[in-house]
């Protein structure tokens, strides 16, 4: 059967034409066709424009009729092209008037906001080929890769342990040993190494398009980079850069078969989304997309038609605009129904909260829509809440009891705490069980823990540096945060000295200790694990070398501290009482509290006294957890720099404590096992140990 609307009713030279279906937005592949469909409110007409792949010139160009547009939708279907072939735009012709915000410009061709594919940097770094002022074109995308039954996993949020990584640095230096370097399909040779570690989640840095090549500076004689990505081209185009398949075109292909590897592995994936700004930047910036089709309802202006800025990146996206909000929403649906992602984790996500005047909202439509929708309900969604105008949301942020938030306190407090800060005590008790202060109702897994993560030190340069080390940035080390909470164990830097390296070591298994014992979603910086370090710069956005590209080399130096992070994983992913959805602490069924926090004698903790040493114990009820029998788990932790003896709480008979891992200097051996049976063990300065009592 043939359908009426398939029939073309125009025609421009050899292209046949007729009007097109409104939705979806987009280039759709049709019977016979391409249907385009795009939106502007304020344009007076549209035209579509066509070229052969990699041409300068186009090859036709078709005003929209006025019969072609339904509301501010231009509609049409095109017969007769070669999809896999055509790159495709727009020009909006309309009124130019820069202080009422109405920037058309007929002159320019501007990328289709909902192109699935994006050309003009399909090989990482290459510089483009002459294509005019038209860089980044549209693709069209055909709809067709077999999942072979693959689907979002749907890990409970409680049992996620989250590995956030750069696509690029995690393969890219040669020690990586893979065969397609910085790519997705070396990220996917790298799957069982990320299943020895024992994470079940990477959440990947941005690879929505974007123009590695936006930035101008050079530092020391090098080209810096856009290197991270949290500069939006276009919300539903894939990174044709980091696959090596797209240089054909295929880059959405390799990103859905690195998916299916990972849900094959138990592993699932996260994006960090970039909803706050676009690549346009500021108000001298370049036409790209938005500013060209509807300036005013893409972006915050302010009344005499700038730029609001509470992204510092020169623009704000006007999020709860219902256009800009259903094109969020169309955007995320697109992601989890085509690529099966698993969550998404949003960079300055308080922007979302704020209202066409740059107003916070209480509940801010976007996010509501967001938290309710039917095709997202199990896809987790991680808010990193606060923005760069000053509003910060940690513990609350609008969540309709569906949003995670990046819990910046926790690794403050944590920071201070082990780098010997007594008053942190308090909080950090608060922190480790899973900041019910903050999260009362929606359950520890509101609060994604972390220490480190891409913007700032790496856990090795945590312990290494007392100040940023920004030189090579190219901004006399204005850039980035002054506030580290670091310390260097006693030297700045690489040293040679074996007491201060030993102490650095001992600090990251602490920090480690911590994190994976603490109630909440744990999230590990990719190569933290190994040690690697980006020299003491924290703010490492803009290196394509060594400073960013993890080093797996450094898995021979470090190898004893690697293998002390995987113990560590193994334990809370065999203990689920450490992953629990609730703020329990009440007795169980073993009479003792499920969590309960302790002095170097048990029972017998100040929860409002300053400490650098105290322990925390665990009880595993195995009716209500469903393992072999009651486990009791009791973490001590020592950051004072002198050696303290703790003791241990009575258990029931026939269960005896033994060490399951241990930071640093507790006593060894048979004095070990003599001093456990007389129900105490000893840390030394700055340690840390996790002990089990069980039958």
């Amino acid at each position: 059967m043939i359908l009426a609307d398939s029939f073309p009713t125009h025609q421009a030279g050899e292209i046949k034409y007729r009007c097109g279906r409104v939705f979806p937005f987009g280039a759709t592949i049709v019977e016979g066709g391409v249907n385009f469909s795009i939106f502007s409110k304020e344009a007076t007409r549209c035209t579509l424009v066509l070229f052969h792949e990699g041409e300068k010139l186009p090859f036709i160009e078709i005003p929209f009729p006025e019969e072609f547009r339904i509301g501010g939708v231009f509609a049409m279907m095109v017969f007769g092209i070669n999809e896999e072939t055509t790159e495709y735009g727009y020009r909006f012709e309309g009124p130019y008037d820069a202080k009422a915000g109405l920037l058309f410009d007929a002159e320019k061709i501007l990328l289709d906001p909902y192109a699935k594919s994006v050309s003009g940097r399909d090989v990482w770094g290459e510089k483009p080929r002459d294509r005019g002022s038209y860089q980044h074109r549209g693709r069209i995308v055909r709809e067709d890769y077999d999942w072979n039954g693959d689907r979002p996993l749907r890990i409970p949020a409680n049992d996620l342990l989250i590995y956030e990584l750069h696509v690029r640095s995690f393969t890219r230096d040669p020690s990586s040993g893979v065969h397609y370097p910085g790519t997705f399909a070396g990220l996917a040779e790298k799957i069982p190494y990320l299943k020895k570690l024992g994470i079940n989640c990477v959440e990947l840095m941005p690879v929505f398009s974007f123009d590695e090549l936006e930035n101008p500076m050079v530092a020391e004689g090098e080209r810096l980079l856009n290197y991270w990505g949290y500069s939006t081209v276009c919300f539903f185009a894939p990174k044709a850069g980091y696959a090596d398949s797209g240089r054909y075109g295929l880059e959405v292909d390799e990103l859905k078969a690195m998916i299916a590897r990972f849900h094959a592995a138990g592993i699932a994936v996260f994006l960090d989304v970039v909803f706050n700004h676009t690549a346009e930047g500021g108000d001298n910036g370049p036409y790209i997309s938005y500013r060209g089709i509807d300036n005013r309802t893409y972006y915050l202006l302010t009344p005499d038609g700038k730029n609001v800025n509470f992204s510092g990146c020169g623009n704000t996206l006007n999020c709860n605009n219902a256009v800009v909000r259903n094109c969020i929403l169309d955007c995320l649906r697109y992601w989890v129904s085509s690529c099966h992602i698993d969550g998404f984790r949003f960079d300055l996500a308080s922007i979302l909260s704020r209202d066409e005047n740059g107003m916070p909202m209480i509940s801010p439509p976007v996010l509501e829509s967001l938290a309710q929708d039917a095709v997202l309900s199990d896809t987790t969604l991680i808010a990193e809440a606060w923005d760069a105008g000053g509003l910060y949301q940690v513990g609350n942020f609008p969540s309709w009891n569906r949003w995670s938030e990046w819990n910046g306190r926790y690794r403050d407090c944590v920071r201070r705490f082990v780098k010997g800060e007594a008053d942190a005590l308090p909080e950090l008790v608060r922190r480790i069980g899973g900041s019910e202060d903050m999260y009362c109702g929606r359950g520890p897994s509101a609060s994604v823990n972390f220490v480190t993560c891409h913007d700032g030190f790496t856990l090795r340069d945590l312990v290494s540096y007392n100040e940023k080390h920004n030189e090579k940035n190219g901004e006399d080390s204005r850039d980035g945060s002054n506030d580290n909470l670091s310390w260097n164990c006693g030297a700045e830097g690489d040293t040679e000295n074996a007491e201060v390296k030993a102490l650095r070591i001992r600090q990251m298994k602490n920090f480690m200790t911590i994190l994976l014992t603490s109630r909440g979603i744990p999230m590990i910086l990719s190569g933290d694990e190994m040690g690697n370090t980006q020299y003491g710069n924290n703010n490492a956005y803009c290196h394509d070398n060594a400073v960013s590209w993890i080093n797996w080399d450094l898995q021979g130096e470090y190898g004893e501290y690697q293998q002390y992070v995987e113990k560590l994983i193994a334990f809370r992913n065999a203990h689920p009482v450490l992953r629990s959805a609730a703020y329990d602490t009440s007795a169980n069924g073993t009479g003792y509290p499920e969590l309960s926090f302790h002095s170097a004698e048990p029972w017998n903790f100040d929860r409002n006294g300053n400490s650098l040493s105290f322990a925390y114990m665990y009880v595993e009820d195995h009716v209500k957890y469903g393992t072999e029998e009651d486990c009791f788990i009791y973490i001590l932790i020592n950051a004072h720099w002198e050696e303290h003896r703790f003791h241990f709480p009575i258990i029931p008979a026939g269960k005896r404590w033994k060490v399951i891992v241990g930071s640093g200097e507790a006593v060894s051996g048979s004095q070990q096992e003599e001093a456990l049976e007389k129900g105490w063990i000893s840390l030394g300065p700055r340690s840390s140990a996790i002990l089990v009592g069980s039958s």
